[in-house]
């Protein structure tokens, strides 16, 4: 006898509708599960039998081969339990077997036969409905983040009895506590405004470009300069998500596990700020069998913040280079490669020296010269390339006022953004930042006097031709917030000094 059902597998953020089929052969009881099961899924035999015989099902007594079929496509994970299990019964003749092929099931079953919420839950889904399958069982812990998928008809299992039930079992279904979907993600905390920052005008100027355009930052100053306080206030002035990125950067949270479903969608662009000792693994995903998105990914159309930047590893630091060009991470293991996305904007702040007090002409300062150029070398040349906008960050003082708040910037970068949407919609690019050097020097006409500062600072050897590119980027930022079509000689300038932290070039 054989019972199908379909389950769905996720590589990365893209999910696989998988066929879950049942055989049951009248010969010695084995149970055994083909189709490139890693080890967390090849337990699913044992769960799946103490969840059907805690419901009040009688185990078929057979030689049960469940395959996931494509064969060739690597399964992670327990969200395969409840798939196995109504598949098995749609082959023991003890439910519909049109009923249960007709349904998607995603869930972990627990040993007592209550559906446990899985992570991944909202991409599943919308595979699921992407595939015309739009029928979906899941955790009653998951039912939210399902619904968020339009077209979805979610059916929330609290227990495996209940599912058995939905697909004409003769059962009773027991009435148990449901496990929730505790989210790992903290609720999120009041904003923070950028009229907390007292003086710091170029730091804020910089922060300001930096959401208008999309520019990846470094701010570079002794302790207690408000560094940190200005890349937190960052994401309080950019946009909100539209729907697409919206539900691609919630799919990013809900395989992380750091998605709460009772928050909705998540709006806001997201904030992340490992500690210095974070590992490669943890910032750029990985883990064990199919690997994890990591800090920057969940990072994506938000903020990558690294305080104290050079004292991460030098594997962490050259690591996101690769998301800085490409805007997504491939992460590839012997069980097969995951894509993520990671356009983020990055946020590095430095001391000037290990002992942060190299301020002026550094009199007080005790480090010797190779500790300062062993500190700052961590921060390589093809790092710091591909930061648009670089500045120093000198110290406060006591009759510094306030400056503006966040909500009257946000509205200078909302409409600088609109005005980027507008010129370079037809490529298919939002920001200035994303734009290829090709478009950017197309859009400027055949006037070449306007890139003459730029062309000295390149035969200088003080820019690379790509950070000349990017200084132009920024240029097109600042005519953007000041209302113009496009940059003038000025706003060049202005861009030069903004990306050699003031030095000139």
């Amino acid at each position: 006898m054989l019972g199908r059902t379909c389950a769905v597998a996720l590589l990365g953020l893209r999910g696989h509708v998988v066929e879950v089929e049942a055989h049951l052969a009248t010969s010695l009881p084995a149970f055994s599960l083909v189709g490139l099961p890693d080890a967390s899924l090849a337990e699913a035999r044992d769960r799946v039998r103490a969840a059907v015989t805690s419901s009040g099902l009688a185990w078929p007594n057979r030689r049960i081969t469940v395959n996931l079929s494509p064969a060739t496509l690597p399964k992670t994970g327990s969200a395969f339990d409840l798939a196995v299990a109504v598949a098995t019964l749609a082959g023991a003749g003890l439910v519909e077997a049109a009923s249960a092929a007709a349904w998607v099931h995603v869930g972990e079953l627990g040993l007592d036969g209550r559906v446990r919420p899985v992570r991944g839950v909202l991409p599943a889904v919308a595979a699921a409905v992407a595939a015309g399958r739009p029928r979906v069982v899941v955790p009653v812990g998951n039912a939210a983040e399902a619904r968020l998928v339009p077209g979805a008809v979610v059916l929330p299992a609290e227990h495996l009895a209940q599912v058995a039930a939905h697909h004409g079992a003769d059962v009773e279904v027991p009435d148990v506590e449901p496990v929730p979907d505790v989210p790992s993600a903290p609720a999120t905390g009041e904003v923070l405004d950028l009229a907390d920052v007292r003086g710091q005008e170029e730091a804020r100027l910089g922060v300001e470009v930096a959401a208008a355009g999309g520019h990846h930052l470094l701010l570079v100053g002794p302790p207690g300069t408000g560094k940190t306080m200005l890349a937190a206030r960052l994401p309080g002035v950019l946009p909100d998500l539209d729907e697409a990125d919206a539900v691609e950067v919630t799919a990013v949270h809900s395989v992380a596990g750091t998605f709460d479903p009772a928050r909705g969608l998540l709006r806001r662009p997201p904030f992340e700020d490992p500690h210095h000792t974070a590992t490669p693994a943890s910032v750029v995903g990985g883990g064990s069998g199919m690997p994890r998105p990591g800090a920057a990914s969940r990072a994506h159309r938000g903020v990558l913040f690294l305080d104290e930047a050079p004292e991460f590893t030098t594997g962490v630091l050259q690591t996101l280079r690769q998301p800085l060009e490409h805007g997504e991470l491939v992460l590839h293991r012997a069980g097969g490669a995951a894509r993520y996305p990671a356009r983020f904007q990055l946020v590095l702040a430095a001391n000037p020296c290990p002992c942060g007090r190299a301020v002026g002409k550094g009199l007080d300062c005790t480090c010797r010269p190779e500790q300062r150029r062993r500190y700052f070398g961590k921060l390589s040349g093809p790092l710091l390339d591909r930061v648009d906008l670089q500045l120093e960050v000198p110290p406060s003082r006591a009759a510094d006022a306030p400056g503006e708040d966040s909500a009257t910037v946000a509205a200078r970068v909302l409409a600088a953004r609109a005005a980027q949407h507008e010129r370079w919609r037809a490529g298919g690019w939002r920001t200035n930042a994303e734009v290829p050097a090709r478009a950017l020097h197309a859009a400027l006409g055949p006037d070449g006097r306007l890139l003459a500062d730029l062309h000295r600072a390149v035969d200088r050897g003080t820019l690379s031709l790509r950070g000349a590119d990017r200084v132009l980027r920024v240029a097109w930022t600042l005519a953007d917030l000041d209302g113009r079509a496009g940059p003038e000689r000025g706003d060049v300038g202005r861009a030069l000094a903004l990306r050699t932290r003031g030095h000139g070039a």
